[in-house]
């Protein structure tokens, strides 16, 4: 077979490589403004887009001289208006990608650290008292943390139900956790302006979402008035969740090996048993 023969070939499949791309880009770029303020935005620039058409073709000079610097200035305003959009979708690539320099905080919950998130946050929800956690993955927070209380201290179950006692300076706001240890109390967060989300959520929803959004971190929640533990990771909420859910969810978006998970869930059932019958 001769060289010639080939090149068809390859431009085939360098087509159909081309097509995929787009496709794949197309698609993800939707799913992350579902459901956002890009929508009706995106409605209203393709509307300005078909009265751009109708004036060109019925010579409505006015009109297309308006829409011709509404179409120059467009670009600017669409980095303004979805700046946040933008990052997030960054964001999305980026940990999609997983280069050796990005994954460099993947697993690094041992599991005596997962212990005591587990039992602190499912202590906080038997006795509703409100909390938020949040934890650092791929994205930094050091700009959230500066805003706080730094502790730089280890994970401990005492500590982070201390912290979230209402009668202790620094249970409003948030913990971050960052490198296994609480980097950061009383940390105020971004709230999420996206207005699908259900008014029955309050502040500290609002802010566990809102600090998922622009980063990839997760939050955890504890719901003062219910005692409902709540998930957030991107913008996807995961809502009432019992001990074993929580911690399948940090295992598996952490990415901590299961190892010895039989005696884990006994000693998460055993301490649950005591605070009970406490």
């Amino acid at each position: 077979m001769e060289l010639n023969d080939l090149i068809p070939t390859w431009n085939t499949l360098r087509n159909l490589l081309d097509i995929a791309l787009v496709f794949i880009i197309v698609y993800v770029v939707l799913k992350l403004l579902r459901g956002t303020r890009a929508v009706p935005t995106i409605v209203g620039i393709v509307i300005l887009a078909l009265l751009y058409w109708i004036a060109l073709a019925y010579d409505l000079a006015t009109l297309e001289f308006v829409l011709r610097w509404a179409v120059v200035l467009l670009p600017f305003a669409i980095i303004v208006l979805f700046a946040s959009e933008i990052r997030q979708a960054l964001i999305y690539f980026a940990s999609r990608l997983r280069f050796p320099i990005l994954r460099k905080q993947r697993g690094q919950f041992g599991g005596s650290i997962y212990d005591e998130i587990v039992l602190a946050v499912t202590t906080l929800a038997t006795e509703k008292i409100g909390a938020l956690i949040v934890i650092e993955r791929n994205v930094g927070l050091r700009n959230f943390i500066d805003t706080g209380v730094q502790l730089d201290a280890a994970v401990s179950y005492d500590l982070l139900v201390t912290i979230f006692n209402p009668t202790t300076p620094l249970h409003d706001g948030a913990v971050v956790i960052k490198e296994e240890r609480i980097a950061a109390a009383s940390v105020f967060l971004p709230l999420t302006k996206n207005p699908e989300i259900s008014r029955e959520l309050g502040t500290r929803h609002r802010a566990a979402i809102g600090i998922t959004e622009g980063t990839d971190a997760i939050s955890i929640v504890v719901s003062e008035e219910t005692g409902s533990i709540t998930w957030v990771e991107g913008k996807n909420l995961k809502r009432n969740l019992d001990t074993t859910a929580l911690r399948k969810l940090l295992l598996e978006t952490m990415e901590i090996p299961q190892v010895g998970v039989k005696r884990e869930k006994a000693a998460i059932k055993e301490a649950e048993s005591e605070m009970s019958a406490g």
